[in-house]
């Protein structure tokens, strides 16, 4: 094996807010999981670095486990505050997982950054290893400012979109996009059915509130599944409209979640923001499903030039509904489109894709560092 070939030690750093683990939080959990999990596969020796209950963290030196998330009142979470006192044990914790790399340097080569603050990017002129920092939401100030303050900053960026890339490339940082991907072997070709499906992030951004609304104009029964992620909104906007047209089922682990979106006639897609990539577009893809969504951000990527996927204006729920009725009578008159739908998505977000493209990517960083 020439040192081209080798396995690489690669040290993942994931956000600090949520476990990597099933059922996943959200996206970018899903995402960070399945890369550890394929990169791991392929005979990489990857250590994470996360949130205390997260999977993979068995070897991992005790600096790698960050404290738990905890409110004391649940109804006041939400996926953009944290519980007074968090970050005050959080960050120490981060800087300590940071100092072990720099003190265990000879035993990684590459550390790849998922953290959505910018205190790893300070380590990037000291740590010793080369970095690379992945983009997976909008422009965030603690990462500009981190980055800007790096007396010589080393770190390497991806962005999980073109869309996404050209946002932080205004701001001064360029990245090499890199796309999300899917365990195809576990979002398998499902069967269809009549009904409608979102799942997803119950927060007001991914607007499950605009999916209810359109499954009503198309006659069809909706089901969501997801984590709750803002109690306020979930109350006001979700919980008033359930019943026998509506059904919340939680938020369910992987394999029942790829159930229930391969049993189901159409996706909605409902975000009201500029939404960096989409998984779950791919996701539902994957099984055959098709995909009914706003036309916003990064999406258009993600839909690609697939036949089983329609885009309307963000905010439009009657056009919304006059797709996803469209689709789902499509899919329903032709037994082989879901299969069509599910061929396109598999050659575009495999994660042995992703995984070659990200060992391309580490291997050229860590071939640059000087002997």
């Amino acid at each position: 094996m020439t040192p081209a070939d080798r396995p690489l030690r690669i040290a993942v750093i994931a956000p600090i807010r949520y476990p990597i683990s099933e059922p996943h939080a959200g996206g970018l959990e899903s995402s960070i999981w399945n890369q550890v999990r394929s990169l791991r596969k392929r005979g990489h020796d990857v250590v994470l670095c996360a949130v205390e209950g997260s999977d993979y963290l068995e070897g991992a030196p005790p600096e790698f486990v960050l404290p738990r998330l905890e409110w004391e009142d649940p109804t006041e979470a939400t996926d953009t505050t944290y519980p007074e006192g968090y970050l005050d044990r959080a960050f120490p914790a981060l800087d300590r997982a940071m100092e072990y790399l720099q003190s265990h340097a000879d035993e990684f080569d590459i550390v790849d950054n998922h953290c959505l603050h910018g205190l790893p990017l300070t380590w990037t002129d000291r740590l010793g290893i080369p970095m690379v920092s992945t983009l997976h939401t909008p422009t965030l100030p603690a990462l500009l400012d981190a980055h800007a303050a790096s007396g010589e900053p080393r770190s390497s960026f991806l962005a999980v979109s073109e869309h996404t890339a050209a946002e932080w490339r205004a701001e001064g940082i360029d990245s090499q996009v890199v796309p999300n991907a899917v365990d195809v072997d576990r979002w398998m070709l499902g069967s269809g059915g009549p009904d409608l499906v979102w799942f997803g992030r119950l927060v007001p951004e991914k607007g499950a509130h605009l999916a209810i609304q359109a499954a009503r104009l198309t006659g069809r029964r909706l089901v969501l599944a997801g984590r709750i992620g803002d109690t306020a909104y979930f109350d006001e906007h979700i919980a008033p409209f359930l019943g026998v047209d509506v059904e919340y089922v939680g938020a369910l682990r992987q394999p029942e979640l790829a159930a229930l979106v391969g049993r189901s006639a159409c996706a909605l897609v409902t975000p009201v923001w500029e939404e960096p990539f989409g998984l779950v577009i791919a996701e539902a893809l994957a099984t055959g499903t098709p995909v009914a969504s706003f036309d916003t951000g990064g999406v258009p990527e993600v839909v690609g030039d697939s036949t089983g996927a329609g885009l309307v204006p963000m905010g439009d729920v009657e056009a919304l509904a006059r797709v996803a009725a469209a689709l789902a009578a499509a899919s329903d008159a032709d037994a082989g489109t879901r299969a069509d739908i599910r061929r396109d998505a598999v050659a575009r977000f495999s994660l042995d894709r992703r995984a070659a493209d990200l060992e391309a990517v580490y291997r050229r960083l860590v071939s640059a560092v000087p002997a």
